[in-house]
């Protein structure tokens, strides 16, 4: 009898869709299975968000520079792809927020804007004696009790007071999702505070108690460790790597798809935009949610989701001579408050962050542009967006002269808010895809979140998903 194969696409080309198609590839292999694998992706290239500029010494990202180490997907996948040994650890130094023109130390002990040590937060002139009374406040508040979804703003704002979230809390929540901490869901971005007060009543007293503690004297003493990671040659390394493993893989790039289509007998149709289609008999897609809306409205689903709201940012990176730049306070980079008169809302110094990104003579800034409700600069021209952002670096650092060169990188209507009622949003959008195409798994930074380890482990459920589909047809 003739080997019953079938046909698995992934659409989306991005570490989701790379990831699926890798795990899904080693299962077959390691067990035997007659599976087809392909790798839709629209552009002509692969890696999504994730793109390294090699240029003249510097590693440059024009998208995400990182990820968190304690998520372990992405060490996992590095060990698995031959690369590990490329890994690299943030170097740790101050960070700063700006409010009112001055560069305020984040204080020590903080984590994600939680005080967790007293004498830092006590004398850092980042809030007023009111401010930090107010804040005080959360040590006796009891439990808020709510036990549905609510904005992180209110959360925060309760346990807090409004001068500690607007200073501290939202520059930081808001940086990682590009959003409005008032309109995003406390449960979707950052349920384990949730869970803190929930458990221990008081955030602060909860998060000292949960930090990770140095287990022996001799790590107490250790020069901290960074907490982020990314690879010698840049993030792009895992993109290579992984394309490079896919050898049982068909990738089609520069292939769109516009429509699907269930057959009669419970396969699906993929239909090109050249008019070409693939038949499979199941599919994961990782594309964006918008994406997806329109690639099943002719079906009435997805639809509710394509009202979730996608921030638009622009990042601007700036090369510089040593000599050109004095920097008068030592740190890694800076948050604004969102009060603050700027038009960045942060900047990283690359090269003090991550010390094999430029040259040794060399300065290596990145500046973040575009607020949730205030994007219109990310539409600018390229050189106009430069001007704005060496204006407002010109108030913080004293830079002389032109840059070097500048790479403006652009994503527009690129990054999903995850809003309040996200979770139930997501559940209505997979029963929904459920019941009229059993065949197709949903996975990537619209839905369970947005970093690359958070990617990384989605595809692995999708792949799970469809493996089990296809289990009682597989021969």
């Amino acid at each position: 009898m003739a080997e019953n194969r079938k046909k698995v696409a992934i659409i989306g080309g991005g570490i989701t869709g790379l990831s699926a198609a890798y795990y899904l590839q080693k299962q077959c292999r390691e067990q035997n299975l007659p599976i087809d694998i392909y790798l839709i992706e629209a552009s002509s290239r692969l890696g999504g968000k994730i793109q390294t500029v090699r240029k003249d010494g510097f590693t440059i990202e024009r998208g995400p520079d990182s990820f968190l180490e304690r998520k372990k997907s992405m060490g996992i996948l590095a060990q698995e792809l031959g690369i590990a040994d490329q890994l690299v650890h943030n170097a740790t130094g101050q960070s700063f927020v700006l409010v009112n023109d001055q560069l305020h130390p984040i204080p020590g002990g903080s984590i994600m804007g939680i005080p967790t040590e007293w004498k830092p937060f006590v004398t850092t002139g980042l809030f007023s004696w009111s401010g930090k009374l107010r804040a005080a406040g959360d040590l006796v508040m009891s439990r808020s009790g709510i036990e549905e979804d609510q904005p992180l703003g209110t959360f925060f704002r309760r346990r807090f007071g409004s001068e500690v979230v607007e200073n501290l809390v939202e520059p930081l929540l808001a940086g990682i999702y590009s959003g409005d901490i008032d309109k995003l869901s406390l449960h979707a971005t950052f349920p384990q505070f949730y869970e803190v007060e929930k458990k221990h009543r008081s955030l602060m007293l909860g998060m000292k108690k949960t930090r990770p503690a140095s287990s022996t004297p001799q790590a107490a003493n250790r020069k901290p460790q960074g907490i982020f990671q990314t690879f010698s040659g840049g993030l792009q390394s895992i993109v290579e790597a992984l394309e490079d493993a896919l050898t049982d893989v068909t990738i089609l790039k520069g292939s769109k798809i516009q429509g699907v289509h269930k057959l009669s007998d419970d396969q699906l149709k993929l239909v090109f935009t050249t008019g070409d289609n693939l038949i499979v008999d199941s599919a994961i897609f990782t594309l964006l949610h918008h994406q997806l809306a329109e690639i099943f409205e002719d079906h009435g689903i997805l639809q509710h989701y394509d009202e979730v709201p996608l921030s638009s940012v622009a990042t601007v990176a700036m090369a510089f001579s040593k000599s050109q730049v004095v920097q008068e306070k030592e740190g890694t980079g800076f948050l604004v408050s969102r009060k603050s008169d700027y038009a960045i809302s942060a900047c990283t110094w690359v090269n003090k962050k991550w010390p094999t990104s430029a040259p040794e003579d060399k300065v290596l800034l990145r500046s973040f542009v575009g607020k949730s409700g205030d994007e219109s600069i990310v539409e600018l021209p390229d050189h106009e967006i430069e001007q704005i952002v060496l204006q407002d670096l010109r108030k913080v650092i004293s830079i002389t002269g032109e840059p070097e060169f500048t790479i403006v990188t652009r994503y527009q209507k690129a990054m999903p808010q995850y809003l309040v009622g996200h979770k139930e949003r997501l559940l209505k959008a997979k029963t929904e895809l459920a019941a009229h195409f059993p065949m197709i798994q949903l996975a990537g930074a619209s839905f369970e979140g947005s970093g690359l380890p958070d990617c990384i482990d989605q595809a692995i459920r999708a792949k799970d998903h469809v493996l089990d589909y296809l289990k009682p047809h597989l021969t």
